[in-house]
């Protein structure tokens, strides 16, 4: 076994890895560690303490965090109690690389664009460095031979076809270009799909894409899992999207066209000098090719590794609440109308205006769980905290309780009635805190965050013993009023406030996500900025939820808190404060000063900051 193997499955048991000076120290559970381990781990220790330093395995940027990843993404994730599917964040790019497989479909004939094959060349070196599983074509697809039946008549036609094989993360393809006679092909296609869709419903993805593009040579077309495969484009760069003057209004239009037009997950766009990388967050970062190295650990690798997904109503307990009663539902409706004037916010866009096919809408709405529209950013107010008994405890009193299954008996214990406590570091201090009952308020997916409906807009996020969904009296989870793709996020932020900086959300507290990021020069002494140099983790991912956990954990019980900007690489910046209009004030301030900007115009700044 490989010692970044050796250490990836540790971590995730659990254990933690302390390297000062030439030491290396090693804390564990009970029985987590096997005589073979331990020899494994003395015969290493050189290579350990060489890689922990090199890849900061007990750090995320530069912060030392004391709970293990296991716990963390059991907390926020809902998973409180021992289940067999539950899988530990990943949140070391290195680590995702070794678990990754990838192919690269063969250029077309006549393929001409030197500069995207030699991008093309360097990526798939790159990928091997890092220890992605790189496939050979061949090697990837195979035959997948299914039968049609003809509607009304019963005929039945056989077809075969290669597909890439299940178990593949992505593959890497260029942007083809369609004769007339193609295209004309292709047209005949969709209208066969049409006609066909007409007495058939309830068809999988692989089924329609059969259907609908038997003449084309997109990477999508050979895929037999397409909610587990990417596709990856390589293009020429567009110089249009890339300028940082563009208008976000026109870059999600030219941004969405581009990925309809590729039918692709991410574009890379490939220029002499630079590469630009597209998906549907749209704030997207641009990378010298000299700095190949960072672009495909830290921005390509953490989005192929966990792709943008809706969280689905299978994973919560769906119920419902008044919203004409909740505080806080009103608090979030004057959130959003008072945000209005910043433009933060621009309008969700329908999918149905941007996938003119309607077999690529059908697709598409498989992989988003219903959801009829796109929107970038969201707008949430969290409750109180709720607790129930002594919310902190002294290390006599946590001596006497109880072990949760499924949590380290180091970190997580509970009482007699169940309420769980966790022990957290700050500073040199060990703390023992009640684990509180978490509750927020939220737009829903595709709402116009500036303009919430009361009644129909605001949805209602537990997070106990598992997750919750509280839909508006009188709204079915039929009707469209799905949560949003960072309930992740919205609920570690909200924990680890609770929990690390109490006085900034004990009376609950406004959070907002925008595509865009603020320039250094808007924060003022009393507000923090963290996570400029994390990886690119996408959102709709409980990695990106570690990372936000981690953020705030990393300004663990601050008094002058007055505002958190969490700033998330290729997505946007999530910003959480403890008063809404104090929130709103400097949210305007920065937008009329231009220090606050949709896309990645002001990133630059944070990262000269943060270097």
């Amino acid at each position: 076994m490989k010692v970044t193997e050796l250490l990836h499955n540790l971590t995730q048991q659990g254990v933690q890895f302390h390297v000062n000076n030439d030491k290396l120290s090693i804390r564990s559970s009970k029985g987590v560690l096997s005589s073979e381990t331990r020899a494994a781990l003395v015969e290493h220790k050189a290579e350990i303490i060489a890689l922990l330093r090199q890849q900061k395995v007990t750090t995320v940027c530069g912060l030392e965090h004391e709970l293990s990843l296991s716990t963390i993404g059991r907390l926020i994730s809902g998973c409180l109690q021992a289940v067999t599917d539950f899988k530990p964040p990943i949140i070391n790019p290195n680590f995702m690389a070794t678990k990754l497989t990838v192919t690269f479909k063969p250029l077309p004939k006549g393929y001409n664009n030197l500069q995207v094959i030699q991008f093309r060349e360097a990526l798939e070196s790159k990928l091997i460095e890092y220890g992605v599983k790189v496939l050979p074509w061949q090697q990837a697809t195979k035959v997948l031979r299914y039968k049609i039946t003809v509607p009304i008549l019963g005929w039945q036609k056989s077809f075969s076809s290669k597909v890439v094989k299940m178990g593949v993360d992505a593959v890497i393809d260029v942007e083809r270009h369609y004769s007339y006679l193609r295209k004309f092909g292709i047209w005949v296609a969709e209208k066969g799909y049409e006609i066909y869709s007409l007495f058939v419903t309830r068809l999988s993805v692989s089924r329609i894409a059969k259907l609908s593009s038997w003449a084309e040579e997109h990477a999508a077309k050979y895929i037999e899992d397409p909610t587990n495969t990417q596709v990856i484009v390589l293009t020429k760069i567009d110089e249009e999207l890339i300028n940082p003057d563009l208008p976000y209004t026109r870059k999600i239009k030219v941004g969405l066209s581009t990925l309809v037009r590729t039918f692709s997950q991410i574009v890379l766009g490939v220029s002499e000098q630079n590469i630009s990388i597209l998906n549907m967050n749209l704030s997207d970062s641009i990378h010298s090719r000299k700095d190949i190295n960072t672009f495909v650990l830290k921005s390509l690798v953490p989005k192929l590794f966990v792709p943008i997904f809706p969280l689905p109503l299978s994973k919560f307990e769906v119920g419902e609440y008044a919203p004409k009663s909740s505080i806080y539902a009103t608090q979030l409706v004057k959130l959003g109308n008072k945000l209005a004037s910043t433009e933060l916010f621009p309008p969700g866009t329908q999918l149905s205006q941007i996938l003119k096919r309607k077999s690529h809408r059908d697709i598409v709405n498989v992989i988003v769980n219903g959801r009829t529209g796109v929107s970038y950013g969201f707008v949430a107010y969290v409750e109180a905290p709720y607790y129930m008994g002594a919310r902190e405890i002294s290390a006599n009193q946590w001596t006497n309780l109880y072990p949760v299954e499924g949590f380290n008996n180091d970190e997580v214990r509970q009482n007699e009635i169940g309420r769980r406590y966790i022990r957290i570091k700050v500073g040199d201090e060990y703390l023992y805190k009640q684990i509180p009952d978490i509750w927020l308020v939220s737009s829903r997916s595709g709402a116009n965050k500036t303009n919430l409906n009361l009644e129909t807009d605001v949805i209602r996020v537990g997070l106990k013993e598992k997750l919750y969904l509280q839909l508006p009296q009188g709204v079915t989870p039929e009707t469209d009023i799905k949560p949003s793709y960072d309930i992740y996020v919205m609920l570690a932020i909200a924990l680890a406030a609770a929990l690390y900086v109490p006085q900034l959300i004990k009376l609950g507290a406004p959070i907002v996500h925008f595509h865009g990021y603020p320039a250094q020069a808007w924060l003022l002494p009393n507000e923090y900025c963290v996570g400029v140099n994390n990886p690119s983790v996408p959102c709709g991912t409980y990695e990106s939820g570690v990372f936000n956990f981690l953020g705030i954990s990393s300004l663990a019980q601050r008094e002058d808190i007055a505002l958190i900007s969490l700033i998330e690489p290729d997505h946007g910046t999530n910003i959480i404060a403890a008063d809404l209009d104090y929130l709103v004030a400097r949210l305007q301030a920065g937008c009329s000063k231009k220090q606050i900007e949709l896309g990645g115009k002001n990133f630059a700044s944070l990262q000269e900051k943060w270097k």
